[in-house]
């Protein structure tokens, strides 16, 4: 039996995705979700038992889990194709639950953004009360197979309260030999500890897997994936590009010279993805300081998940923080990705 987390019937404004998909987790039937846990350590919460042959679904870790405070309360996250609107459970102040398309923005490349009421009614008498700027970004690939969807607010002193998730629909049928070259896009949000606020974000992203090595030392596979993420754009909430501000902001206070914010690169080595198509792995982005020295910009996690009759499109979200940007003390950047072999 399965569990109906976001209908995604068509919607027109989504012209670049496919439809018709569900967020959904199992019960105990040997693929999904129960008390015994058998999947890789370091994946996020979900499909306990997972199988290269079925549905994967995961969703951000709790502080309980080894999150950060704030992380994985948005729940029952489901969707309203007749009014294109969004639901997202557990989150304090953002309206009726309810998430309509942006206004200022309202998709990100190919992928749509929603937002929270700004205002909802005291129950006596009716006075309107300020809630929080909650934002979702939603992505489906052009297949419908894979999906992504993240919820972040800019309301509170730390990161806040949020979440995403993200799923492959059907199995996968993985190469036991050569490489695959991926590209697509990727659109985040990004929030900020001891400073609130809230920002979007856009890159490219190009990922490539080798599916000869690494050899696992159990004999499973333990394949090798390489990743850059580049073309980064930030924006306010309005919409307005503020890559460059960012950048002059970063420079003042470090004494830099970026011209651009740095791309992201995946680190390289054994055991990133595993024999049912997921992948965990570690990425930094790195920039020159005024010795000449190499010094880490952003560092974090992404997480995806592969596809496909031939393993033709990956799923997946980043994580990261860099501790340079004066806007708060650390500034974190949550951004899903869909990529496709073609």
């Amino acid at each position: 039996m399965r569990r109906y987390w976001l209908g995604l019937a068509a919607v027109s404004a989504l012209s670049a995705c496919g439809g018709g998909n569900p967020f959904v987790t199992t019960t105990d039937d040997g693929t999904g979700t129960g008390t015994t846990n058998n999947s890789r350590e370091g994946l996020p919460p979900g499909t306990n038992n997972p199988s290269a042959n079925a549905a994967i679904f995961r969703s951000e870790p709790t502080e309980a889990d080894g999150g950060a405070r704030g992380d994985g309360f948005a729940t029952a996250i489901t969707y309203d194709s007749a009014t294109d609107t969004f639901s997202v459970d557990n989150l304090g102040f953002d309206g009726d639950n309810g998430y309509s398309r942006g206004t200022a923005v309202s998709d990100l490349g190919p992928f749509a953004v929603y937002e929270a009421d700004a205002t909802f009614p005291d129950i006596v008498d009716g006075e309107p009360i300020t809630q929080f700027r909650h934002r979702a970004i939603y992505g489906v690939s052009t297949s419908g197979n894979t999906q992504f969807a993240i919820v972040r607010t800019g309301d509170y002193i730390d990161y806040g309260f949020g979440g995403f998730i993200y799923q492959r629909n059907n199995g996968v049928n993985l190469p036991t030999t050569g490489q695959a070259q991926y590209t697509g896009s990727m659109a985040g949000l990004r929030d900020f500890d001891a400073a609130g606020g809230l920002e979007y974000t856009t890159a490219d992203v190009r990922i490539a897997i080798d599916f000869d090595d690494f050899n696992d030392t159990t004999g499973t596979r333990g394949d090798a994936v390489n990743g850059t993420i580049d073309n980064r754009r930030i924006f306010d909430l309005n919409g307005n590009d503020i890559t460059t501000d960012v950048v002059n902001r970063i420079n003042a206070e470090n004494t830099l010279t970026l011209t651009d914010v740095p791309d992201l690169t995946f680190n390289v080595g054994p055991g990133v993805m595993d024999d049912n198509g997921e992948i965990i792995g570690t990425l930094n982005s790195y920039y020159t300081d005024g010795n000449g020295d190499t010094q880490t910009y952003e560092s974090g996690n992404y997480y995806a998940v592969v596809s496909g009759d031939d393993a033709e499109e990956i799923a997946g979200i980043v994580v990261i923080t860099n501790g340079i940007d004066p806007a708060g003390d650390t500034v974190r950047e949550t951004g899903g990705f869909i990529v496709y072999n073609n």
